[in-house]
């Protein structure tokens, strides 16, 4: 199975097209949206191309392939017009015997993790900053922003296949480092 994560869209409608485009061309079975969808939030720049409602046509039409955690910028009302869920706080996967937390970042993040065991892995957006980090007990991933990347990063993305998680970009989908939990 091929699994995509992408987080922080932020309502800008070139990003999201250019995501499922690379979503696509991945031939991805599932497309894992770590929060901040349609708001671009009072500390961010408004995003070029800032068309929430484009975002959300194109996403409900994708809705048998999303899986999406809330971040800080998620509202009811988002969920009013997003035909998938949008609101749970986290949710767990499990993937080569490994717990992999998946959450938006501002309230479970490497300041204030979740109870994990050594190896698991805490995957949250939130900071617009690409991670692969296996410093600590477990290891934090962090796809960065497909709209508004802070600190020189690119706009950005995860795809995981075969026991390891790549970071791409987004603008060609060219691999950027890997991290092997096999």
């Amino acid at each position: 199975m091929k699994l995509m994560f992408a987080s922080d869209i932020h309502g800008c409608a070139e990003s999201c097209e250019l995501m499922l485009k690379r979503f696509d061309e991945e031939k991805a079975d599932k497309l894992f949206l770590l929060g901040d969808i349609l708001y671009h939030g009072p500390r961010n720049d408004l995003p070029a191309a800032y068309a929430p409602k484009e975002v959300i046509s194109m996403l409900n039409a994708r809705k048998d392939k999303l899986f999406c955690v809330r971040g800080n910028c998620d509202t009811e009302v988002d969920q009013m017009v997003l035909e998938f869920p949008i609101m749970a706080e986290y949710a767990l996967l499990f993937l080569e015997g490994r717990t992999v937390f998946l959450t938006h970042g501002h309230k479970f993040n490497t300041q204030t993790p979740p109870a994990l065991q050594k190896g698991d892995i805490l995957f949250h957006g939130h900071t617009h900053i690409q991670m692969i980090d296996d410093s600590r007990e477990y290891v934090y991933l962090n796809p960065g922003s497909v709209s508004l990347p802070k600190e020189g990063n690119p706009k950005s993305y995860m795809i995981y296949s075969d026991g390891e998680f790549c970071l791409k970009l987004l603008k060609n989908g060219e691999l950027q480092k890997g991290y092997k939990i096999l």
